[in-house]
């Protein structure tokens, strides 16, 4: 699939989540067998760039190309603003957020609220495609509400204005996470526009991905809660879609050592207790179909260091991998030395 002049192969997107899709996750991702990965939602009005958490956002130091920064907003000359901006930090795909029915952001008029004013989607579509030399994107819901279910004509808005590829949530602001995704609609937009498209929602498994691209004729998959604590579901998918078969699950020995690693590098990005705080998520979503989870997280949330919170987290694995009958000490071997030796390292070069 391609994007202005860049390819993406495979075509499996990590979708962009606030609060998820920082740095460390998108390098996880990628290595895992995403594509591409777009960072989490930037806010337009430039006051708030002067954040902590703002300028990691605009941290894209060793990513793989192509490096993709979401923007959101209201106003078509602060977003035009924004993308020269991000370009300036290194974006080489802006793309845009109609999507998100979270209130605080509809509230504000933008994310998925947007899609209640198509003069107004058009005059931002045309303003931030004109304020950048680099593909722009858009990220939408098949319409505001099951009454107002405006995708196509957005979708058709959007080609108009030059953007280079939509994606498409199947479900209406007012459905946010719940019911089935309406890929009869993600299908009438790809055969009404010639860009292309990536289809989203409910694509959890690798089967369902192959589902998904049969029903819509999608040119390829955006992924998102999937991968929450999964990121390995993109080299699922790709296999499955490259020969038909599924990949065995990863043992409990490479799930510790990729959570470990994740865990290390957040704690590396944020530095402490703020990489120990944002790390508990990704811990739960790990965990979350272990046995003896809630016992765990119980006791790994009220962690404070990053040592505590990887010892206990090795510890917790491990007498998982042994109970289930597999030999994991070579595995958990490993994921203890990195903990202890790497977690050093990486802090020792965030701190430089």
């Amino acid at each position: 699939m391609q994007i202005g002049n860049h390819r993406i192969d495979p075509p499996l997107v990590l979708a962009p989540m606030a609060g998820v899709t920082d740095k460390p996750f998108r390098l996880l991702c990628r290595r895992l067998g995403a594509g591409y990965a777009v960072s989490e939602m930037t806010a337009s009005d430039p006051r708030l760039w002067r954040t902590r958490k703002s300028r990691h956002r605009l941290d894209h130091a060793g990513e793989s190309d192509p490096i993709g920064v979401q923007i959101a907003g209201a106003d078509p000359q602060a977003l035009a603003f924004a993308a020269r901006c991000n370009v300036e930090h290194g974006a080489q795909i802006i793309d845009i957020n109609m999507g998100c029915p979270a209130k605080k952001v509809c509230n504000m008029w933008a994310g998925s609220a947007l899609l209640q004013d198509e003069a107004l989607v058009a005059r931002i579509l045309c303003a931030v495609v004109a304020a950048v030399d680099v593909p722009v994107t858009l990220k939408i819901r098949t319409g505001w509400n099951r009454d107002n279910k405006n995708g196509l004509r957005i979708a058709k808005l959007a080609e108009a204005a030059g953007i280079c590829a939509l994606a498409v949530h199947g479900r209406t602001r007012d459905m946010y996470y719940t019911g089935e995704a309406e890929y009869e609609t993600i299908a009438a937009i790809k055969q009404a526009v010639g860009i292309p498209v990536l289809a989203n929602g409910d694509v959890g498994s690798p089967q369902k991905a192959a589902e998904v691209l049969r029903r819509t004729g999608a040119d390829g998959l955006m992924i998102g809660r999937a991968a929450q604590g999964r990121p390995w579901v993109f080299r699922e998918i790709r296999h499955y879609l490259d020969t038909g078969t599924l990949l065995p699950e990863p043992s409990v020995d490479e799930v510790c050592g990729i959570l470990l690693e994740h865990v290390a590098q957040l704690h590396a990005f944020y530095g402490e207790p703020a990489g120990v705080r944002i790390a508990r998520k990704h811990l739960s979503w790990y965990a979350k179909d272990q046995p003896g989870n809630a016992a765990f997280l119980g006791i790994v949330n009220r962690a404070e260091t990053a040592r505590d919170q990887l010892q206990l987290a090795h510890d917790y694995f491990s007498r998982v991998g042994a109970a289930s009958g597999r030999d994991s000490s070579v595995g958990a071997s490993s994921a203890r030395d990195f903990s202890i030796r790497e977690r050093s390292s990486l802090l020792q070069e965030q701190a430089a």
